[in-house]
């Protein structure tokens, strides 16, 4: 059974390329969601993904607190084919006709092969989109939003292994430093922590250099002995081998799809080793985002909402332990009632 609102797929105009908009749930207000412009063995696999991520963000927004739905978008590229500028454009506008056709149901921004600018590109057919540049009245890269949230998990994290929420003379090991995972390496460095840190492009080091952090190779930085591991590059870095590897007490980081099953999650916790959710760790850029660009609060609500993650995260670590759960159970749990509460226990999806 189709767990979603509605899934359209077109066939774009122009590009004549695959353009799918999955919309989980508008129980708590509009749905949203990045635009992923990805190769696919199949375009199937990007429908796929695109229920897959649009599910997960309902969780996202309902543990946030948030009046937003979960939705997605994929362009499902053919292996091995390049965008050149114009076909990018023509693929923009493809899905910004999408989305103008939902009539507000969904609004996109930025997501793996997507940026601002594209956003601009498709803020010029729809309102119906976040992130956009900041010179065009967007709130532009998400990623530092991204890294303070996922600073806000970890102090809840210390809080609750350490007693106290400074992360100072904490061993943390931060597994991939791209945008976001090179902005939280600096915050963490700034807040007295240790760093042990990797990244697959050995160019990366430079940022280790900068912060006094030790390097190790990716292939060895999991079983790094350290009192958190941050995972902040590709998803899948949890696995029943690599469960049996750590010697930390906890995995806190804003990688998306950070377990490679369902049930690694309780082999962490039959390990005692905490681990948030990611879809909690890592909601700090898109919270900032929809925000400030669709629900129109001020800097200094923005940036609560981002912070509030702290006492999300601390709130989810005591119910888990009341109940005996692990942390990613109660947050499921947490997003369920809420939604709950807004449908109410007659209503169901409709699909199309």
């Amino acid at each position: 059974m189709l767990d979603h609102e509605q899934v359209v797929i077109h066939t774009g105009r122009r590009s004549r390329l695959p353009v799918i908009v999955a919309v989980h749930s508008t129980a708590l207000g509009p749905a949203a969601g990045g635009l992923r412009l990805w190769r696919y063995a199949d375009w199937r696999d990007g429908l796929s993904d695109a229920l897959r991520l649009s599910a997960a963000m309902t969780s996202k927004f309902a543990v946030a607190g948030l009046s937003s739905g979960g939705g997605k978008a994929v362009v499902a590229l053919p292996e091995g084919m390049d965008l050149g500028a114009g076909r990018r454009r023509d693929v923009l506008r493809d899905v910004a006709e999408v989305i103008a056709s939902l009539g507000g149901a969904y609004a996109t921004g930025p997501d793996v092969g997507t940026s601002p600018a594209d956003m601009a590109v498709i803020g010029e057919s729809t309102p119906h989109v976040f992130c956009k540049p900041t010179d065009l009245g967007g709130s532009g890269d998400s990623s530092p939003h991204t890294a303070q949230g996922t600073l806000a998990a970890l102090r809840a994290v210390s809080r609750r292994l350490y007693g106290t929420s400074s992360l100072d003379g904490r061993s943390l090991a931060v597994i991939g430093l791209g945008r976001v995972g090179a902005d939280l390496a600096r915050l963490l460095a700034a807040d007295g922590a240790s760093l042990t840190v990797t990244d697959i492009k050995p160019d990366k080091r430079k940022v280790g250099d900068e912060l006094g952090a030790v390097w190790q190779s990716p292939e060895e930085i999991i079983a790094a002995d350290v009192d958190i591991v941050v995972p902040a590059a590709l998803g899948s870095v949890l696995t029943r081998q690599t469960v049996a590897e750590l010697r930390c007490r906890a995995v806190v980081g804003p990688a998306n799809n950070q377990l490679a099953t369902p049930d690694v999650a309780d082999l962490l916790h039959q390990r005692d080793i905490v681990w948030v959710p990611d879809f909690v760790a890592g909601a700090g850029g898109v919270i900032h985002a929809i925000s400030t660009e669709l629900h129109h609060v001020g800097a200094d609500d923005a940036r609560a909402r981002v912070d509030a993650i702290e006492d999300t995260v601390s709130d989810l670590l005591d119910t888990a332990q009341r109940r005996g759960q692990t942390p990613a159970q109660a947050a499921s749990e947490l997003a369920r009632r809420r939604l709950h509460a807004a449908t109410g226990p007659t209503s169901s999806p409709t699909t199309s």
